[in-house]
């Protein structure tokens, strides 16, 4: 023998959120009708976008990429808390923990790169207004969201090569209801304070300098509106209002869940749940009731469909 332990772990156990039915009830319904809201919502805005020619714009396009990747971080993880919901056992197999770990932190890399393509096009849009369509260009367009697949992928795997070969001989539970790397680290048999240091790095800082970079850029455009006040800027100030809030309802989850030196449990699964179910259901409803071209948009469509209806 050659000393070393071989027992492997299988599957991880999570602990939920309550063990209480009547609350188990409650979380079921809220988690249900918020990933089907997410899911639906977000559906909306991609098919506005795409079937009516007055939103075939950057920022509109960008709209629509952000609305598939909040369905993609969607489905990563909400059928999985809901179908665990009022199962005792609630467990996932080692392959499926990684898999949602690497899948989560792909697409929320690329939302966190998406939403700084969004800024860069608000600013050319306001700051650079004769130029836009030349600068947004739908290569440029194109190029963003292909970037930010890239950076998130690369994100991902970094965080995956540092985990994937760790040791596990047990404890297996996870006082989560889902995956996530911190807690997870924390139950290898081996010392990982090296490897928690890199994913602070890794996930804690990127978030924390991507929104840092975000505030200032916002905060720059805010001022240039201000500076250059016109009839419309009352638009470009609502429209900036619209992503500084989707920018601080994404960010402010993942900046506590990295950077935080303590966790506490409890408040980590509130915000997770926030993360998980809130954060995609309320990015349709800020691009979509307090945007006026999109609400025009989409009574133009019902509209034509109804229309379409009556003559079959």
């Amino acid at each position: 023998m050659d000393g070393r332990n071989h027992s492997i772990v299988s599957q991880f156990v999570f602990l939920g959120l309550t063990n209480a039915w009547g609350m188990q009830l409650l979380l079921f319904v809220f988690s249900f009708l918020f990933y089907f809201a997410s899911m639906m919502g977000n559906l909306v805005i991609v098919f506005t976008v795409t079937l009516d020619a007055h939103l075939h714009s950057p920022m509109y396009f960008l709209l629509a990429n952000l609305s598939v990747i909040d369905m993609l971080f969607c489905s990563i993880i909400d059928p999985k808390i809901i179908c665990d919901i009022f199962e005792k056992h609630k467990a996932i197999s080692f392959c499926g923990c990684i898999t949602q770990i690497f899948c989560s932190h792909a697409v929320g890399g690329t939302e966190m790169v998406l939403l700084i393509g969004m800024a860069f096009d608000r600013y050319v849009a306001i700051c650079k207004p004769l130029h836009y369509l030349t600068i947004m260009s739908p290569r440029m367009c194109l190029y963003i969201c292909v970037t930010s697949w890239i950076i998130g992928l690369i994100h991902s795997l970094v965080q995956l090569a540092f985990v994937v070969d760790l040791p596990f001989c047990g404890p297996n539970v996870l006082d989560s209801f889902y995956c996530d790397l911190p807690r997870l680290l924390r139950l290898s048999c081996t010392n990982t304070q090296e490897l928690e240091f890199v994913v602070t790095v890794n996930s804690g800082l990127i978030s924390v300098g991507s929104f840092v970079l975000l505030v200032i850029s916002y905060i720059f455009i805010l001022f240039t509106v201000w500076k250059h006040s016109s009839g419309g800027s009352s638009k470009a100030l609502s429209t900036l209002s619209e992503h500084i809030i989707v920018v601080v309802l994404f960010f402010g989850p993942l900046m506590f869940f990295y950077t935080w030196p303590s966790p506490t449990s409890h408040l980590d699964k509130y915000l997770a749940i926030f993360d998980a179910f809130i954060t995609p259901f309320l990015n349709p409803v800020i691009y979509t009731f307090r945007n006026q071209e999109m609400k025009v948009t989409m009574k133009r469509l019902c509209s034509h469909l109804m229309h379409y209806r009556k003559i079959l």
